[in-house]
Parts: C-alpha cells; sequence; structure tokens
C-alpha cells in the first residue's frame, strides 16, 4: 500500500507529469522506497481512477502533451489516514544475510570478495547521501517540513554507516580465519 502513499506525497510537494515523477523518486523518494517507472505509471492510474488525484487541464491543448497530476482532497485525506496509522517496524530480509548463513554450512570461497563490492557500494551510497545533506540542508534551513525530509535522510545516512561498518567487521573477521573458511556446522548467528 506504500507506493500510492510515495505518490500521493511527491504530487502534493509539487503537481508534476508522470516523467518528471518518475525522475523526482530516482532523486528522492527512490532512495528508501524504489519502484520502477512503470510501477509509477500503472500507480498514477488507479489513484486517478480512485479519485485521488486527477489531470490538471491544460493551458493550450495539444497531441501527445505530457499529462501534470495534482492531488484532489480526497488523495490528501488517504495520505492523512495512512500517515496515522500505526505499523510494526518489518524484519530485515536481506539476501547477502540469507548467503552468509549458508555460506556457513557450504563454505565461503569468494565470499570475501563479494562483501568487499557491498561495501564499496554502501559506501558510494553515504557518499551520495552526504553530499544531498551538504547541499540540501543547510543549518538555516529549519522549517518543520525540512526537519522532517531531513531525519529522513539522516536515516539513509545512519543506515549505510551502520553498513559500511558491519561490512568492514564481517571482512576483517572473514579474512582472518582464511577465505576458504570450510563450514564447520549449523553455528551462525541464531542456530
Amino acid at each position: 500500500m506504500s507506493l500510492p502513499h510515495a505518490i500521493l506525497t511527491a504530487l502534493l510537494e509539487k503537481p508534476s507529469s508522470g516523467l518528471e515523477l518518475t525522475r523526482r523518486f530516482d532523486r528522492s523518494i527512490g532512495y528508501f522506497w524504489p519502484s520502477t517507472h512503470q510501477q509509477i505509471y500503472r500507480e498514477l492510474g488507479k489513484l486517478e481512477q480512485a479519485g485521488h488525484i486527477r489531470v490538471l487541464p491544460a493551458a493550450v491543448p495539444a497531441r501527445g502533451q505530457k499529462k501534470e497530476y495534482e492531488v484532489l482532497p480526497a488523495g490528501r485525506e488517504e495520505l492523512s489516514s495512512w500517515v496515522s496509522l500505526a505499523e510494526d517496524p518489518r524484519p530485515v530480509r536481506d539476501p547477502l544475510l540469507l548467503r552468509m548463513r549458508a555460506a556457513a554450512v557450504v563454505g565461503a570461497p569468494g565470499l570475501a570478495g563479494e562483501l568487499r563490492r557491498h561495501l564499496a557500494l554502501h559506501q558510494g551510497q553515504l557518499a551520495e547521501y552526504l553530499e544531498i545533506e551538504e547541499r540540501d540542508f543547510p543549518p538555516e534551513r529549519d522549517a518543520d517540513e525540512d526537519r522532517l525530509r531531513h531525519l529522513v535522510l539522516r536515516g539513509g545516512i545512519d543506515l549505510e554507516t551502520f553498513w559500511s561498518g558491519w561490512l568492514t567487521r564481517a571482512i576483517d573477521e572473514l579474512e582472518a580465519s582464511g577465505p576458504d573458511a570450510a563450514p564447520d556446522g549449523d553455528t551462525a548467528a541464531g542456530s
């Protein structure tokens, strides 16, 4: 149910065409709620059909003109209701962690290399988030909506910092025990 709410949020921030919306997703909301362009366009149709958004009338109608969407009162009400709901945290579901658990059973050749690749990806994402923070959140930008957006970004920064530190420790431990550590029974976390 969260993709429609992500779209409503983005459209309330700024009415946009589908193309503009997908580009904005790629630069902001998509960092923590990734969606394909196809999913976004499909959801726009559903939101329009549900009466939550509408296509803005064009100043001069023309064939092939891109549609620009805005949120209707029913869409704002839907988003407000959703924001108020209580929702439990979701458990972590990460394929890398599962692969590491499997490596404890079948061996771990090449695992350190994959962990290094993940570390580089997380460090790159962290650098990008820090650049966004420096560019978009100077100390004088302290309106309530800015503080909330900054808190979301800080969550991303903290997650990338966690993963970078955890992966560094995991690589160090794997390399200390040898790159081709043999399985020694089911002793991995939580067995």
